[in-house]
C-alpha cells in the first residue's frame, strides 16, 4: 500500500536526479525507493547517521530526504553534519512528529524543508520540487541577495574555514574536517 501512495508522483525536474532517502523504516524506504525510481530517479538508500554520511560523500547525492527520528544520531543531527560539509545540497527532513519545535530545529540546522509522515504524495512532490527549484535558483545567483550579516565565519583550530547561521552562535558543533568541538563565536 505504501508503494501505490507514492505512485503519482511525477518527475521532480533536472534538479534532483540521484536522491538519497535516508529512513530505518525499510518497508517505507522501499516503497519510496520503488515510486522515485519508476520516475526515472536514481536512488539510494541508507538506514542510519553512518551509512547516511558515507552515501553523503561517496555518492553525492542531489538531494536528500532525511527521516528525524533514526538509531543512534537523529536526523536533526544528520542534516547539521551534511550542511557543514556541503550546504549546496537540499535537505528535507521528515518526521511522524509534526510540532513547532521540530520545525524550529530543523530550519536552525539548516533543513531546506520539513514535512511530516504520512504525506501525501502530491505534497511530497511539491515540496521537493519547490525546494529543488529554489535551491538551484540560488546556486545560480537568481535569488535575491540576502545580507551575509547573518552569517558567522571563523576557522577551526585545524584551519578549516566554517561558515554557520547566526542562530547558532555560542552553540558547540562538529568540525566537518577534523571532527573535532569547536564553539561558533559570540561575536565576529
Amino acid at each position: 500500500m505504501q508503494s501505490d501512495a507514492y505512485s503519482h508522483l511525477s518527475a521532480v525536474g533536472v534538479n534532483a536526479h540521484h536522491l538519497l532517502i535516508v529512513d530505518d523504516d525499510q518497508d517505507a524506504a522501499n516503497a519510496l525507493r520503488a515510486s522515485l525510481e519508476a520516475l526515472g530517479h536514481r536512488v539510494t538508500l541508507a538506514k542510519d547517521g553512518g551509512q547516511a554520511h558515507s552515501a553523503f560523500q561517496m555518492r553525492k547525492p542531489d538531494f536528500v530526504i532525511l527521516d528525524v527520528i533514526l538509531p543512534g544520531e537523529s536526523g536533526f543531527e544528520i542534516c547539521e553534519h551534511m550542511k557543514q560539509i556541503n550546504d549546496s545540497i537540499p535537505i528535507l527532513l521528515y518526521s511522524e512528529i509534526d510540532m513547532d519545535d521540530a520545525r524550529n530545529l530543523a530550519e536552525r540546522v539548516g533543513a531546506d524543508g520539513f514535512v511530516s509522515k504520512p504525506c501525501e504524495p502530491s505534497e511530497l512532490k511539491r515540496v521537493i520540487e519547490d525546494i529543488a527549484e529554489r535551491n538551484w535558483q540560488k546556486q545560480h545567483d537568481l535569488l535575491p541577495k540576502q545580507q551575509e550579516e547573518g552569517a558567522v565565519k571563523f576557522h577551526c583550530d585545524c584551519g578549516t574555514r566554517i561558515k554557520v547561521k547566526s542562530v547558532h552562535r555560542g552553540r558547540t558543533m562538529t568540525c566537518p574536517s577534523c571532527q573535532q568541538p569547536v564553539v561558533v563565536p559570540r561575536y565576529n
